[in-house]
């Protein structure tokens, strides 16, 4: 069964075609932001980062949907990254990252009405983690 949802159908469809988004993420995280590959270990991180990317992708989904609560747990991950010293920008990065992946993947089913939902998601999540910065 697929979704109605723009940002459910991504994931979606990005399951169809890759099995494991985490090195896809994380590469191009890495490629585009090469501060943030200092912040994790150099042995052992791979289970923390897949960690990382499967609570991300509970929020968004969370964040794009019914907004059950989970979605709090952005503000929560904010609050505890200001504390590890990453910037804030950097963690909104992540989410873009996260979209930008599901893009290539998608390749020509990477529609409009997507394209759409997700600029909107990352305006909101952008917005949220950026108005209390202190």
């Amino acid at each position: 069964m697929t979704s109605i949802n723009p940002i459910e159908r991504s994931f979606e469809l990005a399951a169809e075609r890759c099995e494991d988004l985490t090195p896809l993420v994380y590469h191009r995280l890495f490629s585009q932001h090469p501060e943030a590959e200092a912040m994790f270990r150099s042995e052992g991180s791979d289970p923390v980062k897949g960690s990382m990317l499967a609570l991300s992708i509970d929020a968004i989904m969370d964040f794009a949907g019914d907004r059950s609560g989970r979605f709090r747990l952005i503000e929560c991950e904010v609050s505890s990254h200001d504390a590890y010293g990453t910037p804030r920008d950097l963690f909104v990065a992540f989410f873009s990252v996260i979209a930008q992946t599901l893009r290539e993947i998608l390749g020509t089913e990477w529609s409009p009405e997507i394209e759409g939902a997700w600029r909107k998601l990352l305006d909101e999540i952008e917005r949220l983690v950026m108005q209390d910065q202190t």
